[in-house]
């Protein structure tokens, strides 16, 4: 393996070899992993690794670097990729702005086909061109050319006259979402992206699109509970321990309180035995209440249906839906405590069923509440709602079913 330094270097041939052999382990990691891969080679190799890798891929590992290797390793790429690598780190992680392409196929209006198509042949021997961009002298986009076009139309004709005028484009700002939303009846190759005055700043696939968000999406369920969005199957074990343990260690220190609660309650449960006995009903059952509602408002986030000023209608929604689903199911467990308390010759039988019912639908209309209000406020503090919001759900949860089933009890249960 070449070590990095100012006099190693790597012959074309050993390392188009070693980029192939590379590459696909590369691909399959996280951003951190593969910097550890590529940290060894020097910067003209990483440089050709990151130009095969798509382009949000490239730019999370290149954000992984170090600040001093990452800015020699951009001053080592070709001038077209250095710049919109530079461009690139202005935007927001999940925008369309971070994950730009160059656009290469660029040309002024009065270009004519015969001049366009030789420029182009120097163009495809290193990148893959779907659509030639003509701008004006402002660099404002002003139409697209297909390679239909340039092949029937006559060599002497201008790009003006053969091109879409005023093309769909993209804005650097826009989220991955809001993009895929804007594309979904368009099913272009390739989107141009332009800034707010129209200038044209770079291109994005419509397949690195799709697949960016996908990514995404496949994270979610991770960390919602407390997995890292880095980490993979392929992940070292000690390092996959370093990511969730901590997590870990939080979730033991909430689950004491929920311990302390019983604890409390510790003569109310020996008095009330049975009580013991449907800890585990009402706790199972408020909490997938309360994951049902989190997926649900993590699901309208990610889709963008949750909108800024929608959250109070989401919360009441939820609340009433958590009622009805703990007062229904509350009926069914009321009455196996009614069964189970008669079988064991329990003279507060009844009393017992009817604490059931309460605690089922009070501690549902809370999971409720819960499973819908931790995601938003975790946007509104800036937080990802994604972020182990199922561990904190999970526990909070946990602890408010113990406090009203095992409160309740001493108030309406009298022997």
């Amino acid at each position: 393996m070449a070590k990095t330094g100012e006099t190693n270097s790597i012959t074309t041939e050993s390392a188009s070899a070693e980029i192939e052999a590379l590459l696909a382990k590369i691909v399959g990691h996280a951003p951190n992993v593969a910097v550890d891969m590529l940290s060894p080679y020097p910067d003209d190799f990483v440089v050709k690794m990151l130009m095969l890798l798509n382009s949000a891929q490239a730019q999370d590992v290149l954000e992984h670097f170090p600040n001093e290797r990452r800015q020699k390793i951009i001053a080592a790429a070709p001038l077209e990729t250095r710049n919109q690598w530079i461009r690139n780190e202005a935007y927001p992680d999940g925008s369309i702005g971070h994950m730009m392409e160059p656009a290469l196929a660029v040309f002024q209006p009065e270009t004519t086909i015969t001049e366009a198509t030789r420029e182009l042949r120097h163009f495809v021997k290193t990148a893959f061109i779907t659509y030639v961009f003509v701008i004006d002298k402002s660099e404002r986009l002003l139409g697209v050319v297909a390679m239909r076009e340039m092949l029937l139309a006559r060599g002497e004709q201008q790009l003006e006259e053969v091109m879409i005028a005023n093309p769909f484009y993209l804005t650097p700002e826009m989220p991955i979402l809001e993009a895929m939303k804007a594309t979904m009846v368009r099913h272009y190759p390739v989107y141009p992206i332009c800034d707010d005055d129209r200038k044209l700043v770079g291109l994005i696939r419509g397949q690195m699109l799709f697949e960016a968000e996908t990514v995404q999406l496949s994270l979610q369920a991770g960390s919602m509970v407390g997995v890292e969005k880095e980490e993979r199957l392929s992940t070292p074990w000690w390092r996959s321990f370093v990511y969730r343990h901590p997590w870990l260690q939080g979730n033991l220190l909430l689950d004491f309180i929920a311990a302390a609660v019983v604890g409390y309650f510790e003569h109310t449960i020996d008095r009330l035995v049975a009580l013991a006995v449907f800890l585990p009903v009402l706790i199972g059952q408020s909490v997938n209440t309360g994951c049902q509602t989190l997926a649900l408002a993590l699901r309208g986030m990610t889709l963008g249906e949750l909108k800024v000023g929608g959250e109070f209608a989401v919360v009441i929604k939820e609340t009433l839906l958590g009622f009805l689903n703990g007062a229904l199911t509350g009926v069914v467990a009321a009455i196996g405590m009614d069964i189970f308390a008669s079988m064991q010759q329990s003279p507060v039988a009844f009393q017992l069923s009817f604490v059931v019912f309460l605690a089922m639908a009070g501690s549902c209309l809370i999971s409720g509440v819960l499973g819908a209000a931790i995601p938003i406020f975790m946007r509104k503090i800036g937080t990802d709602p994604a972020t182990a919001s199922s561990i904190i759900l999970t526990t909070i949860t946990d602890v408010s079913t113990l406090a009203v089933f095992l409160g309740l009890a001493p108030w309406l249960v009298t022997t």
